[in-house]
């Protein structure tokens, strides 16, 4: 039986990026990189200012194991670009969710970490549900959710104002929405 903590993971290596669950000593790191308006504005759960207590308490989580993130760095450098969290869900779906610095957008990283953190969710979760959560008006997150293999369901999220997207690398059903094939 596979275990109930995303941090099983692991770290995960992209030809540009090192991704890897956050651990206590990311914190200053993480806390710099999120405390960015243009991040805690968008991002529902992120207070302003985004302070290293809230960095650590994101990265402890539950204690459970039921919720990684992951801090993405450019190989070989030092600077934290963003993070990817895994949320379980339930006993049957993971939702992702992200955020990138300003700087490191537009270069296709935060689409290169969200596919390979899928990538590794499908093979060591393959029998759960995959989805994320999208303000409808937030067009490049998105586009790279559908870049990635994310479908939308035309679903409310459980978020205001967010719609739901399912990963659709097989078929599946959305509990309210009708099946999927690609």
């Amino acid at each position: 039986m596979m275990t109930e903590a995303l941090t099983v993971l692991g770290t995960i290596r992209t030809a540009r990026l090192a991704i890897r669950p956050l651990i206590d000593a990311d914190a200053a790191a993480f806390a710099a990189m999120t405390d960015d308006p243009a991040i805690t504005e968008i991002i529902h759960f992120l207070p302003t200012p985004f302070t290293m207590d809230d960095a650590t308490r994101l990265i402890a989580g539950e204690g459970d194991g039921r919720d990684c993130f992951f801090g993405v760095w450019r190989q070989g450098d030092d600077m934290m670009i963003g993070t990817v969290g895994t949320h379980l869900r339930g006993a049957d779906q993971i939702e992702i969710g992200y955020w990138f610095a300003t700087a490191a957008r537009g270069r296709g990283m935060a689409s290169e970490a969200v596919s390979a953190v899928v990538h590794r969710i499908r093979e060591s979760y393959p029998d759960r549900r995959l989805y994320a959560e999208c303000l409808a008006d937030n067009r490049p997150s998105w586009a790279l959710l559908e870049r990635v293999g994310f479908h939308p369901t035309d679903t409310p999220g459980d978020r205001p104002g967010r719609m739901r997207l399912v990963y659709a690398s097989a078929r599946v059903t959305d509990s309210v929405g009708p099946s999927i094939a690609t």
